[in-house]
């Protein structure tokens, strides 16, 4: 059976050919393990014996056969990653020598660790709270430096700060009520539903200023969901290429060249926005371009931002019409392709028909591709962002764990309103308290534990 006592191992780099390999281990039996493996030129050194935070030069064995030639770093709890000893072997970084190195090593006394093992320890020893732990994860996956920047803020502590400031506040009042119910001889809680009432709404206030980050915060992390939409042959291959700055959809002077969504990944100035060229919107006969079509208009729907892109040289027509519908409502930009060529739609025109940004661009002269970038920006970030001092919620159990704590601090001003009895508000306080405990895992079941560190990689 699998135990958190168990010396764990594993490797910590990416299983591909490159300069260095680590393979890390961790728990009470690290050091003694490198022991058995780890041979320097200096006779009867062992690193039992050597001080903590050292690199040491040698050799990994297996009995008389020598593995690879190394550095091994040793350092001793609590102060590492995990809270644990830990041995890091930094080993050449071909693939099969960082595996037989694993293999020693597990050979001689460690267990394989399970996927997010190291970063799981270092939460079950106090080393972080598990929003910290979340935001390893989050720092490896960012896609943009927004993203980094978010993740590492909350590596940092951020989120715990803030949760930590208004679990204080309500564990107070709660000792409170219970003081003044235990010995109301001495404590008087005459008046204290009023005062309750203005602390709640300042804690309802503070969860209210961190939800209304989750929208920028998921845009940040997930990426802008872009659909490109317009009628067939008007350029929207050739402004996806040039987003992305490469040839990546075939270009031709055939309407319907595209039948499928395609899509690609891209960073404008530091923005993840997820590419999704479609087919072109019409009346389409042929069927395999009907489904493209129907597609289309599903990924619309549900888009973050729409770049409907309009052939500013020829005129515009009943399928114009039909788009122009299908993106009210949602963020667009209109993107007047073509306008090198002699223009019979103008951005008058198009104001006069969508409440949208216009701009005129030119695929072929790669022109408008800065003030496009522009616009995104100030669409979604007013302009920019700032993380000086700003958290931005990106977990999706943060958030329900935020409505959830919002939620019970509401019955508990019902209940003030209500002029019920002060033990009445414990039972939401209480309720508040444990939803903002499961952000940083002081109120979580093992299961769940268990459930979002099974989503890290095997070496972190």
């Amino acid at each position: 059976m699998k135990s958190n006592m168990d010396t764990i191992a594993a490797i910590s780099t990416a299983m591909a050919p490159s300069g260095i390999g680590i393979v890390r281990l961790s728990g009470k039996d690290a050091v003694c393990i490198a022991d058995k493996i780890y041979k320097t030129p200096k006779k009867n050194k062992k690193l039992s014996e050597q001080s903590t935070h050292t690199i040491h030069y040698g050799w990994i064995k297996d009995g008389d056969t020598n593995i690879d030639e190394v550095l091994v770093m040793l350092m001793r709890g609590p102060h590492t990653y995990t809270g644990e000893d830990t041995v890091e072997i930094d080993c050449h970084g071909g693939i099969l020598s960082v595996k037989k190195v694993l293999e020693t090593a597990v050979k001689h006394g460690a267990r394989p660790a399970e996927p997010g093992e190291f970063t799981k320890r270092a939460f079950l020893n106090g080393r972080i709270d598990l929003s910290q732990a979340e935001a390893v994860m989050d720092v490896i996956s960012a896609k943009n430096e927004y993203a980094l920047k978010s993740s590492l803020g909350q590596l940092k502590g951020s989120v715990l700060g803030r949760i930590k400031e208004i679990r204080d506040t309500l564990i107070y009042e709660l000792a409170f009520i219970e003081s003044a119910l235990d010995d109301p001889e001495h404590i008087t809680i005459d008046g204290y539903g009023e005062k309750l009432n203005v602390v709640v709404e300042e804690q309802i206030e503070k969860i209210n200023r961190l939800l209304s980050t989750v929208d920028e915060g998921k845009l940040i992390h997930e990426g802008i969901k872009t659909v490109i939409v317009g009628k067939p042959n008007v350029g929207k291959s050739s402004i996806l290429n040039l987003l992305v700055g490469e040839e990546k959809a075939i270009v031709t002077d055939i309407a319907g060249t595209t039948r499928d969504v395609l899509e690609e990944n891209i960073n404008l100035q530091g923005i993840s926005l997820r590419m999704l060229d479609t087919a072109g919107i019409r009346d389409a006969l042929d069927k395999v371009e009907q489904i493209g079509v129907e597609r289309a208009r599903e990924h619309a729907k549900d888009a973050d931002l729409i770049l409907y892109i309009v052939d500013a040289s020829v005129p515009m027509d009943k399928n114009d019409e039909q788009i122009i519908e299908l993106i009210k409502d949602k963020k667009a930009i209109v993107i007047l392709n073509k306008s090198d060529l002699k223009c019979v739609v103008s951005i008058q025109n198009i104001k006069k028909e969508v409440d949208a940004p216009v701009l005129l661009m030119s695929a072929k002269e790669n022109s408008g591709l800065t003030e496009l970038q522009d616009i995104i920006k100030s669409l979604f970030f007013k302009g920019e962002l700032i993380f000086n001092d700003e958290i931005y919620i990106t977990n999706i159990r943060h958030k329900k764990s935020l409505e959830d704590a919002r939620i019970s601090l509401k019955q508990v001003k019902q209940s003030i309103d209500m002029k019920m009895p002060e033990d009445f508000f414990t039972i939401d306080l209480i309720s508040a308290y444990e939803s903002l405990g499961e952000i940083t895992g002081e109120s979580m079941g093992e299961d769940l534990i268990n459930e979002i560190f099974s989503k890290f990689c095997t070496g972190k």
